[in-house]
């Protein structure tokens, strides 16, 4: 995936995204999993089998070092720095990716576990001050 020439750059950017499910070319919605502290995109990737969609793209951005951001989701923000913003950049990324691969945004589900349900959380609330 190529990123916008608007995003950031930040210790996110330039780490891979994972696939499984139907290509986007021929799915009808996208799931967008975001792993946890100390775990993987190929990890939570895991949950595809489980979920067992047909018709379902399912996109697992990989967080550098395996953390969004180094602290508590309760520290200051500016502590949680540049992780923080690299990676609500990097989901932005994945969701734009998916917007012009033609896939709606009343079709696409953001998931994510501990950390990752944390930067999910914080996209929704951005999302519906600001549209992508």
């Amino acid at each position: 995936m190529s990123e916008p020439s608007h995003s950031i750059h930040g210790p996110h950017q330039g780490q891979p995204l994972l696939a499984a499910g139907e290509p986007l070319d021929r799915t009808r919605a996208a799931m967008v999993m975001v792993h946890g502290r100390g775990a993987s995109a190929e990890s939570i990737l895991d949950l595809a089998i489980e979920l067992n969609q047909s018709g379902w793209a399912y996109l697992a951005p990989q967080a550098a070092g395996n953390t969004w951001y180094p602290h508590s989701f309760l520290a200051p923000l500016a502590s949680n720095e540049p992780g923080l913003s690299s990676g609500l950049a990097a989901l932005t990324n994945v969701l734009a990716h998916l917007a012009q691969a033609g896939i709606p945004q009343e079709r696409t589900m953001l998931l994510g576990f501990s950390q990752g349900a944390c930067l999910a959380l914080n996209m929704t609330r951005e999302a519906r001050s600001s549209p992508l």
